[in-house]
This record gives structure tokens, C-alpha cells and sequence, in this order.
């Protein structure tokens, strides 16, 4: 194996491991705060899902590239890069829409009675649940139709010799229509786009309220003046801007890579390897930053919980 086939792959392996921990232990934590409770918060139960998104994202892309990168390039046959793929892509998109829906949901809780959103204060988080479900219906749906229809997957030990086929390390992909990339613009492109800027939006809304509570309560000195609630959604909606501005950089990083990738008729080696990472940093990033928002989660991760009758945990968010 030549140095820089290893280097990149004990990087591939790094990102593997921590990302699975970080998102499996996070997990656990909403697993067991659920048990404790019987329920979880609206924003608990986004997080929640966002985890099981990210936990595909890595099983499905994280794994086979590492697996790719130590040499074991021949393990997957047609139907396992179909099912990567699909799996991959469901979890993307969940991922998108959960981050915009944690958002949304975030904005509308921190909004001053007299904005337009007083009237969905009450019925927000009614609707999370519903919400949550319709996106992963969408997305499994949408989904199905690029894999099985309108690209050509193949694996290692496929045969069949296809034009304009590109090598992404595990599969090889190849489009048989010219109107394929418009179908996969209209059915996932452009969804994300519009998660992305509905995101970006409710960000910007979230600082602007957040400027105007500063900007009322600055006459106020003494910290025991401030109303504990009014805390604790300053110290949630930071906590979720702080996920938010993380997914975006990384998002817009890794989307440029992959254009870049998919778009140029021989991509190099370095082009496909970088968009892999980068497309990996978030999933694998965003439980310990979510952690560190919140130090009840990284006691329940990492301490060994010696007894089970323990008082119901209490959480930042």
C-alpha cells in the first residue's frame, strides 16, 4: 500500500470510528432519556433522528470507504452499492430536513408574541412528530427511483462494461439518459436546496430575536434578574445555531467536492477523496458538538451509570 493510500485511509478509519461512537453514545442517551421519561422534547426528539440519520451516513459511506481504502474494494457486488447508495441518500436527506425542521421549530419557539409566528407557538410541537415522519417517508420514496432506475450502479466485481463510468472507490456509477440529471435535480438537488435555504433563513431569524432580547435586557447588570427561562432558550437556540452553522459549512464544503467530482469527465484521485471526508465531517462532528452544549449527555455517554434508579436527568435544551 503505497503512503498515501494509508494515510488516507487511517484518516477514512479515524473518521469511521469517532463519527460511530459520538453518534451511537448520543444515541444511547435519548434512548435511556427516554426510557427515564416515557417521552422526549420536540427538540430532543429532532436530535434524536438527526442521530439516526447521521448513524446511516456513516454505516453506509463511512464503512465501505474505509473498507475501500485497506484494499477490500472487491466486497460489494451491483446490489450492495445499490443499497448503499439508497441507504446513503435516505440518511442525507433526513439529515437536511431534520436540521431545517430543528430550525424552524427553534425560531418559532424563541418569537416574540406580537411576530407572525404567535399563532404556531402553541401547535409546534404537536406537529414535530408528524413532521419528522412525513420526511422520511419522502425520502424513502424519492430515493428508491435513483438507484434501482435512473443510474447504473455497479460494483467491484461487476462485469458489465459501461461508457462514462466513474470509480468513487466502493462503486462505479453511470447514468444511462441525458435526463437523468435533470430528474435527479428536480427530485433531490433541488429539495436540498430549498432545506438548505429555509435553514439559512430561520438562522438569520433566530440571531435577529436574539439581538432584539440583548438589546432590551442590556440596562439589566445582576445575572439573578434574568428570567431562568428566558436562559435556557438563549442557551438552546445558541446550541442550535452552533449545529446549524457547523452543517452548513460543511455541507457548502463538501457540496463544491462533489460537484466537482461528479461534473468532470476524469475527476483525480485527490478530488474523489476529499469529497468522501468532507461529506463525512458533519455526521461524524456534530454528537460531541452537541455534547459539549450540554454536559448531562457526556456524563450519561461516558460515565458508567452504577445506579438505575437514578432521578430523571434534566437537559440544557
Amino acid at each position: 500500500m503505497a503512503s498515501r493510500d494509508l494515510a488516507i485511509a487511517t484518516i477514512y478509519l479515524s473518521q469511521t470510528i469517532v463519527g460511530i461512537l459520538g453518534n451511537f453514545s448520543l444515541l444511547y442517551h435519548y434512548l435511556y432519556h427516554y426510557y427515564i421519561e416515557g417521552r422526549l422534547r420536540p427538540t430532543d426528539l429532532l436530535l434524536k433522528h438527526l442521530i439516526i440519520a447521521n448513524s446511516l451516513l456513516m454505516l453506509s459511506k463511512g464503512v465501505p470507504q474505509t473498507l475501500a481504502a485497506f484494499g477490500l474494494k472487491y466486497f460489494y457486488h451491483d446490489l450492495g452499492c445499490r443499497l448503499l447508495l439508497y441507504v446513503h441518500r435516505v440518511g442525507r436527506g433526513v439529515c437536511v430536513s431534520n436540521i431545517c425542521l430543528l430550525s424552524i421549530f427553534q425560531n418559532i419557539m424563541i418569537s416574540p408574541m406580537n411576530s407572525c409566528w404567535k399563532d404556531f407557538k402553541v401547535k409546534a410541537p404537536e406537529y414535530v412528530s408528524f413532521s419528522i415522519s412525513l420526511c422520511w417517508i419522502m425520502h424513502i420514496m424519492v430515493n428508491f427511483i435513483m438507484p434501482m432506475y435512473m443510474l447504473y450502479v455497479s460494483g467491484k466485481q461487476s462485469s458489465r462494461n459501461v461508457t462514462k463510468e466513474k470509480d468513487f472507490g466502493v462503486c462505479s456509477t453511470s447514468s444511462y439518459e441525458t435526463t437523468s440529471g435533470l430528474i435527479f435535480i428536480a427530485l433531490v438537488v433541488f429539495p436540498e436546496v430549498s432545506f438548505c435555504v429555509l435553514t439559512i433563513w430561520a438562522s438569520g431569524s433566530m440571531v435577529f430575536f436574539l439581538h432584539r432580547h440583548k438589546q432590551r435586557v442590556q440596562h439589566i447588570h445582576r445575572p439573578n434578574n434574568v428570567s431562568p427561562r428566558s436562559s435556557a432558550e438563549s442557551r438552546a437556540t445558541q446550541s442550535t445555531l452552533a449545529l446549524v452553522t457547523t452543517f452548513v459549512s460543511f455541507s457548502f464544503l463538501s457540496s463544491i467536492f462533489h460537484v466537482g467530482a461528479v461534473f468532470i469527465y476524469n475527476p483525480t484521485w485527490w478530488l474523489v477523496k476529499t469529497s468522501d471526508l468532507s461529506s463525512m465531517c458533519f455526521p461524524a462532528v456534530s454528537p460531541f458538538l452537541l455534547m459539549s452544549r450540554d454536559s448531562t449527555v457526556t456524563r450519561v455517554c461516558f460515565v458508567r451509570i452504577r445506579n438505575t434508579k437514578s432521578p430523571i436527568l434534566t437537559r440544557k435544551m
